[in-house]
């Protein structure tokens, strides 16, 4: 369009990622970002521009504090409003664009005097959520302040369509793509689900603008978006979400138009991109053509990052091979930060100079952000012995707004081609054929090849294998802690079984080394069950765990059934404590107990299948049990007779996971036979017990509640089982089955008797 004047111009200020909120808490830097913001709304009054277009992420959140929307609302309302008439005339439907009660452009409200509108997608940190669907922008856009368009309510089938203005003769077509998280839009575009709409009368005359938030950058495969997935009869693409600033145009050639990106308005993070000044464009569009005016941000708080490598600077690598160098060293660092302040404040008052304005007093001059990357690799040996990071930065307080990081210390990686160097001489058929066997090494050889190095006494090494890949494969976080506590609960208790009057020895170390040979025996006995397969741990055992704390919060800290210490104990360590008796034991085994009912007796109470056979059939109690029962055994005669409500509550949990016990009479097999009874009868337990317990012996003063018994208490007999083996005498058996039948057989209540 020939001969174009101011009058068929369209003036646009262009900014993104303001993130008004961030920081807000912190005493230095907490304003920064709506300083930054107001800063770009009164740039917008003072050069009369028709229209100012945001690019998303206004706020840092999705639910912005109220300082924020309150400074917000703010700058918009002071510099937005007015008595100007705004030269923009909407030729398209609003309903296609806008939502909500107020489906038009602001400045078509009769009753509000908009003179420069603002348009604004949104970003990933101001997306809409919550009940309703609404974002902080929506607020805005009711209360009249701001156009909130680009919505993408349906993340896999995306309508674009466009806001139709014109000035004179200068037609614009803005079209808005809110962001959606980058792998779904990738996947969207992939399937032909986003569908750009187009005016349909005099499309050649039409300047077609757009505002995206995306990725820019292939972080990952499909974690951004291409710049040829956009259509190509777009003009120009304002490009947010990277806070780069690359203000200047950039041409692509394949799609035939022109992206800029901003980049933020405020540092949110010390990166070299953040570095970078800021900068806001004016985009002045004449028909199809346009021109940008590029204008520094002075509120930016000044930013000053670079990086030294010690081992290139001089005076620094003399000193690698010195000890105690820390003290040269933090003077290096500190003279070099000291150096990067002065510049940042030089660079602050050169941009306030350039307009006359007379803020030369250093007092008015912000703190800068710095952050020093020290590079502390030593290729030719010694060693740099550096300052704490935060301590270090703790020596610019007044003078740095960052006083926590202003340093990072770094090594350098080892890259691709040293690496390619090293393994010069070596084919590539070498090399991939040493890489395609990774994935068949299984992580028992792998924990097999390194224990072998290794000097293990009382884990069995197979079975440790065994943990570990468990712990890897099958993702159980307590394998490791259920194997060594059935390992160390087995060794105990076979330790236990030793003859003591065999390790009576006078000397102390012989009597050390003989618990030694013990056991290594029993280790390298276990070991040799596991490669049979007798020992091969039982897969999908029930885990049973501590009560979860009060305080424990599973958002933050995680599942509490998946922490190490959570584990109580599972059904593999129940189905697995079946005691093996060393074949060197040669202390006589006493004579076989009977079940805590007689086979005539007439007990209500249910019968326990727990006969001794020739060698103890009946050691089936977990770590747990054998614990709560040396607690009990060791309390008086008339604590006994007091049983607390949590007591009565384990036992009856525990009645049900009786675990039913056969051994064979030969003693020289030590293995036992684990058959799991879900649902054990009472008749079916009195039976057994009575053909594995041919001999019985029960004093007089267990034998006279035993008619009236009510519950049985499996916990304690089992560790009267224990306690028998430990003492190795037929007087202490007696002992025993005397307490524990007093303890078990707990007499009725009173009024029980009455009913």
């Amino acid at each position: 369009m020939p001969n174009l004047t101011a009058a068929d111009t369209i003036r646009i200020l262009v900014s993104t990622d303001n993130h008004v909120g961030y920081n807000e808490r912190d005493p230095i830097r907490g304003d920064d970002s709506w300083k930054s913001f107001h800063e770009v709304m009164c740039l917008a009054q003072e050069r009369d521009v028709d229209m100012v277009l945001l690019a998303g992420d206004l706020f840092h959140e999705n639910k912005p504090s109220r300082k924020s929307m309150y400074q917000v609302m703010r700058s918009l309302r002071l510099n937005c409003y007015g008595d100007k008439p705004c030269e923009l005339q909407m030729l398209g439907d609003g309903t296609e664009n806008f939502q909500g009660a107020f489906n038009h452009v602001n400045y078509e409200d009769p009753d509000i005097n908009v003179a420069i509108p603002v348009f604004s997608i949104h970003g990933n940190h101001d997306d809409p959520s919550g009940e309703g669907h609404l974002a902080a922008l929506d607020i805005l856009q009711v209360s009249g302040l701001l156009n909130y368009y680009g919505r993408t309510p349906e993340s896999d089938n995306i309508h674009v369509k466009p806001v139709l203005l014109q000035k004179g003769r200068t037609k614009l077509a803005l079209y808005g793509l809110s962001n959606v998280r980058d792998e779904r839009l990738f996947r969207t575009f992939r399937d032909s689900k986003v569908k750009f709409y187009q005016p349909s009368a005099q499309k050649e005359d039409w300047f077609n603008l757009i505002a995206v938030h995306q990725n820019h950058h292939a972080y990952t495969e499909t974690g951004y978006l291409p710049e040829n997935f956009l259509p190509e009869f777009m003009n120009l693409v304002i490009w947010g979400h990277e806070h780069e600033c690359l203000i200047d145009p950039k041409f692509n050639l394949e799609m035939n138009f022109k992206v800029m990106q901003p980049g933020s308005s405020v540092a949110t993070s010390l990166v070299p991109g953040e570095a970078v000044s800021k900068h806001v464009a004016i985009l002045s569009i004449s028909g199809r053509e346009f021109e940008t005016e590029n204008i520094r941000l002075k509120t930016v708080r000044p930013f000053i990052m670079e990086e030294i490598v010690l081992h290139d600077d001089k005076e620094a690598s003399r000193l690698a091979r010195k000890d105690n160098n820390r003290t040269q060293i933090t003077r290096i660092l500190e003279k070099k930060v000291s150096d990067m302040i002065d510049r940042a404040n030089n660079e602050w008052l050169e941009i306030h100079d350039t307009n006359g304005e007379d803020e030369n007093d250093e007092s008015q001059i912000p703190l800068p952000l710095i952050r020093l990357r020290v590079e502390i690799s030593t290729p030719d040996g010694g060693n740099y012995d550096c300052e704490n990071p935060q301590r270090f930065s703790n020596r610019f307080i007044g003078r740095v707004a960052n006083v926590n990081d202003v340093v990072q210390y770094h090594r350098r990686k080892q890259n691709a081609s040293s690496m390619r160097k090293a393994a010069d001489g070596v084919s590539d058929e070498v090399v991939m054929s040493s890489l395609q066997g990774l994935d068949s090494i299984k992580v028992e050889k792998l924990v097999r090849e390194f224990l072998e190095a290794q000097s293990l006494t009382i884990l069995p090494q197979n079975s440790f294998g065994d943990a570990v890949s468990q712990f890897i494969d099958k993702d159980d976080k307590h394998a490791m802690e259920m194997f060594v506590n059935e390992s160390l609960a087995t060794q105990i208790k076979h330790l236990l079984t030793l003859d003591r009057s065999s390790r009576d020895q006078e000397d102390d170390d012989a009597e050390e080394n003989q618990l030694m040979e013990a056991i290594e025996k029993y280790r390298t006995q276990l070991e040799d069950l596991f490669a049979k397969g007798h020992l091969k741990r039982v897969r999908g055992g029930k885990k049973r765990v501590k009560p979860r704390p009060k305080e424990w919060d599973s958002e933050w800290e995680g599942t509490w059934e998946e922490q190490p210490g959570a584990l109580l104990r599972s059904d593999n360590e129940e189905a697995n404590s079946e005691e093996d008796q060393d074949e060197s034991d040669e202390t006589p085994r006493p004579a076989a107990r009977s079940n805590r009912g007689k086979e005539t007796g007439t007990g209500r109470g249910r019968g326990r299948g727990r006969g001794r056979g020739g060698r103890g059939a009946g050691a089936t109690s977990s770590t747990r049990n054998s614990a709560t029962s040396s607690k009990k055994a060791t309390t008086n005669g008339r604590g006994r007779k007091k049983a607390t409500h949590e007591d009565e509550e384990e036992e009856e949990e525990e009645e049900d996971d009786v675990v039913m016990v056969d051994v064979d009479s030969d003693e020289s097999d030590s293995q036992a036979i684990f058959v799991r009874d879900t649902a054990p009868k009472r008749g079916r337990g009195r039976g057994r017990a009575s053909r594995a317990s041919p001999v019985k012996r029960v004093s007089a003063r267990a034998a006279a509640p035993r008619a009236t018994q009510s519950k049985l208490n499996f916990t304690a007999s089992q560790a009267s089982v224990v306690g028998r083996q430990r003492n190795g005498s037929q007087a202490g058996v007696s002992d025993d089955i005397e307490d524990d039948d007093e303890e078990d057989f707990e007499p009725v209540p009173a009024k029980s008797r009455r009913r």
